[in-house]
């Protein structure tokens, strides 16, 4: 439901920036939803840059990894299982969009039966939670 608000609002909200939390022992970053979110906004449009990251003062990690056309952020500590936000951003106004999974990653089941139960029907690679959605689920 996450993506499927945040590509709706890239239509029409031409900046973001996606903040990917976890788990302070997951190796992988960003973890592959934020990634994802990142690479769906993409297919919208590459929000344009502010100040150009080649030409910061300080360390450029700090402004997290171009991914996509857009800054993704992974930020690891404990109590986070996943979360990931998408913030939009014009001038005087912001839009967040944020799905936490909570203390477990419970939250992930309901999806994963969705994706089951749909399988027989779907030919080759489907990815995104969102594009099943669209079909009635």
């Amino acid at each position: 439901m996450c993506q499927a608000g945040a590509l709706l609002a890239a239509r029409h909200l031409p900046r973001w920036e996606v903040l990917d939390y976890a788990s302070a022992d997951k190796p992988d970053v960003p973890s592959g939803t934020a990634r994802e979110m990142a690479e769906r906004l993409g297919e919208v449009r590459a929000p344009p840059f502010g100040y150009p990251i080649k030409d910061l003062h300080g360390p450029q990690e700090a402004r997290g990894a171009t991914i996509a056309g857009a800054q993704v952020h992974s930020i690891r500590l404990p109590s986070f299982v996943v979360s990931t936000e998408v913030i939009f951003g014009l001038p005087d106004e912001r839009l967040t969009i944020r799905h936490d999974a909570g203390g477990t990653p419970e939250p992930y089941v309901a999806g994963t039966l969705i994706a089951a139960r749909r399988a027989p029907e779907l030919i080759g690679l489907t990815r995104g939670l969102d594009r099943l959605l669209i079909d009635g689920e």
